[in-house]
């Protein structure tokens, strides 16, 4: 959410009420509608943008969308009217005063780019996850606990939550001191308290910040990995809280970064990778620090 919220705030000034001149797509699997035709959007302006989850919806006359999903490599570029584009640009919409690049690292190619026609086909790109900043604490918990799921994953589901994601669950877990494996169906009332509090104010927090830069210049270095996060992308460092020694569980192309003191009572959650090279010498419970000693 803060990172597609500061690109939204970005673009603002630069498209809205702008007519889009061309939508050029360098690679074809970017684009995951066959019609309408990139074509079809030529000369109609910008009315609005919303953000949908993770997508930034680009909304034109005639009811057209442009759905933009980065994923977890792909960024966006503002360039100047007749500069050099980048080799690596997946697809380009021109405007007068300048061109949104699409990008993404890596080879995967998860990216993608949806155009559609009306309302109903807008809400069908939604993956339905409730806004937080919209809901009440009661609606929150009623949706996290609808499945007895872990934090982390009940989190990071966009089904549930709007626009949440990998790192910011990091650091939402971190402020409300709970474990990322804790169940959803076995936490009470005020640990309940804890984690709609935490969630509101980090996402609010960086919201703010991010959107903020981007009042000034267009995002460069956006990034999962920042150096103001408590937990996330800080394994092996300590903990800003305590000094305890940040640990991570690593799965497919994610991570979770947690502190044992924070959040686990001193467990140290097994890191299945890990565990099994280090087999009996594993450890399963932090040793005690000061923060004086971290330092």
């Amino acid at each position: 959410m803060p990172d597609v919220a500061a690109y939204i705030t970005a673009l603002e000034s630069r498209i809205v009420g702008r007519p889009l001149t061309r939508v050029s797509v360098a690679k074809p699997f970017v684009l995951r509608t066959a019609s309408p035709a990139p074509s079809e959007l030529e000369g109609k302006r910008v009315r609005e943008l919303r953000r949908i989850g993770k997508r930034i919806a680009i909304g034109l006359e005639g009811d057209h969308w442009i759905v933009v999903h980065l994923m977890i490599a792909g960024r966006l570029h503002w360039v100047a009217p007749g500069a050099r584009r980048t080799r690596a640009a997946l697809a380009a919409i021109d405007f007068p005063g300048g061109t949104l690049v699409l990008t993404e690292a890596g080879s995967k190619r998860r990216a993608s780019l949806h155009i559609v026609r009306g309302e109903a086909a807008l809400a069908a790109v939604d993956p339905g996850g409730i806004d937080v900043f919209e809901c009440d604490k009661e609606t929150f918990c009623d949706a996290l606990r609808a499945e007895n799921r872990t934090l982390k994953r009940a989190l990071t589901d966009p089904r549930v939550l709007s626009g949440v994601g990998n790192a910011y669950s990091d650091e939402i877990l971190h402020a409300a001191r709970l474990s990322p494996i804790a169940l959803t169906q076995k936490l009470d009332d005020e640990q309940w308290g804890r984690l709609f509090a935490a969630t509101q104010s980090t996402l609010r927090l960086w919201v703010d910040r991010l959107t903020a830069d981007a009042r000034r210049e267009f995002p460069k270095h956006v990034t999962a990995f920042r150096d103001d996060m408590a937990v996330h992308g800080r394994y092996g460092k300590p903990c800003p809280v305590c000094g305890e020694t940040v640990r991570r569980i690593r799965y497919a192309d994610n991570e979770t970064n947690y502190c044992p003191r924070c959040q686990t009572g001193g467990r140290i959650l097994m890191d299945r990778a890990l565990s099994r090279l280090l087999k009996g010498s594993y450890p399963r419970v932090a040793a005690q620090r000061s923060r004086s000693d971290a330092t």
